[in-house]
C-alpha cells in the first residue's frame, strides 16, 4: 500500500521552518543588528512555504538565491579591509596603465574619460542597464524553475558558486572602486559609506532615489574587484545558450555588453574589476560543470533536490 505523503501542515517540516527563520533572525541581529529587510524577507520565506505545495516548492528552490543574499549581508560583519590591505592607488595606475585613454596630452582612465565626456542619453540607458544585474538573472531563474527544473538547479548553482568565487577575491583583494579614489584620493577611510557615483544622474533624471536606497545598503565599498555585476549576465548568457532560446540569447549579449559598459560608465568599476568579473564567471561556470557535476554525491543530491522541487 502506498504511504501517502506529508501533508502541507504536517509538524516536521512546519517546526524546521520555523526553526529555520528563528535562527536567521536570532543570527542576524547578533552579527549586523535588526533590519526591516530581515523580516520582510522572513515574511516572504514563511507566506511562500505555508501557502500552498507549489509556492512551498518554489520558495524552496529558490532558497538557493536566499541562501547568497544571507551571505553577502553577513559580510558587513566581517569588513574585508580588517584581513587584506585595501588596494585604492595601485589599482587606479594599473587601470591607467593598461586601458588608459590619451584626452588633452594627459592619460586618463576610462572612468575620467565619461565623466568628462557623458550625457543624458548615456546617464539613463546605463542606469537602465544596471537595474537588469539581478532581475535578469531572477526571471531567467524563474523561467528555469518553471520549465526546466535539471537546467533550473545547474544554473541556481552555478550562480551561488561564481558569488563564493567572488567573495573569496573580496577578502584575498579588497580593492576601491573608481568612485572612492575620484572622491577621497589615496587615502585609506574605513568608514566610507555606500555611493550611488555616475547612477546619481539616473536618480536625478527620474526624480527617484531607486539607486541611492540600493548603494546606502552596501555591505563593504572596498569589494570592487570581481565586478560580480559583470559575471552574473555571463552565466545567464551561458545557460540561455544552453537552452537555445534564439533571439532571446541576444537580448541577454546585449544586456551583458550593456552592464559591463555601465559599470565602467558610472564609475563603478574599473575595466580590471569587469575583466576580473568575467574571469571569475567563468572559473565558476567551468568548475561546476567540468568538476562538480563529475562527483557522484553531487550529483545525487542535485536528483534529490530535482525530485523535491
Amino acid at each position: 500500500m502506498q504511504q501517502n505523503k506529508p501533508g502541507l501542515y504536517s509538524r516536521k517540516p512546519v517546526f524546521l521552518a520555523l526553526v529555520i527563520s528563528f535562527i536567521y533572525l536570532a543570527v542576524s541581529y547578533w552579527l549586523i543588528g535588526f533590519k526591516t529587510d530581515q523580516l520582510v524577507l522572513t515574511l516572504l520565506f514563511n507566506c511562500c512555504f505555508f501557502l500552498s505545495a507549489a509556492s512551498r516548492k518554489f520558495i524552496v528552490g529558490f532558497s538557493i538565491f536566499i541562501v547568497y543574499w544571507i551571505l553577502f549581508d553577513y559580510m558587513k560583519a566581517f569588513p574585508n579591509y580588517h584581513f587584506n590591505e585595501v588596494h585604492i592607488a595601485d589599482l587606479y595606475q594599473a587601470e591607467k596603465s593598461m586601458f588608459g585613454i590619451h584626452f588633452n596630452n594627459k592619460l586618463v582612465t576610462p572612468n575620467e574619460f565619461w565623466r568628462l565626456h557623458g550625457n543624458t542619453f548615456l546617464d539613463v540607458l546605463s542606469g537602465l542597464f544596471y537595474l537588469c544585474w539581478i532581475p535578469v538573472p531572477l526571471a531567467f531563474a524563474a523561467y528555469l524553475f518553471f520549465t526546466d527544473k535539471k537546467q533550473f538547479l545547474r544554473f541556481s548553482l552555478t550562480f551561488v558558486l561564481v558569488n563564493m568565487i567572488g567573495f573569496v577575491v573580496y577578502y584575498i583583494y579588497p580593492a576601491a572602486p573608481p568612485w572612492y579614489y575620484q572622491l577621497h584620493g589615496a587615502e585609506f577611510i574605513p568608514s566610507t559609506p555606500g555611493n550611488t557615483a555616475g547612477l546619481s544622474k539616473f536618480d536625478a533624471y527620474f526624480a527617484t532615489p531607486i539607486f541611492y536606497n540600493l548603494y546606502s545598503k552596501s555591505s563593504n565599498v572596498f569589494a570592487a574587484m570581481p565586478s560580480l555585476h559583470s559575471s552574473y549576465p555571463l552565466i545567464v548568457v551561458y545557460y540561455g545558450l544552453r537552452k537555445k532560446m534564439g533571439w532571446i540569447n541576444s537580448l541577454f549579449i546585449i544586456v551583458a555588453i550593456g552592464i559591463w559598459f555601465a559599470a565602467i560608465y558610472s564609475s563603478h568599476h574599473y575595466v580590471l574589476d569587469v575583466v576580473a568579473g568575467i574571469l571569475c564567471a567563468i572559473t565558476g561556470i567551468a568548475i561546476f560543470n567540468l568538476i562538480l557535476l563529475r562527483v557522484s554525491i553531487v550529483g545525487k543530491l542535485l536528483k534529490h533536490y530535482e525530485a523535491y522541487i
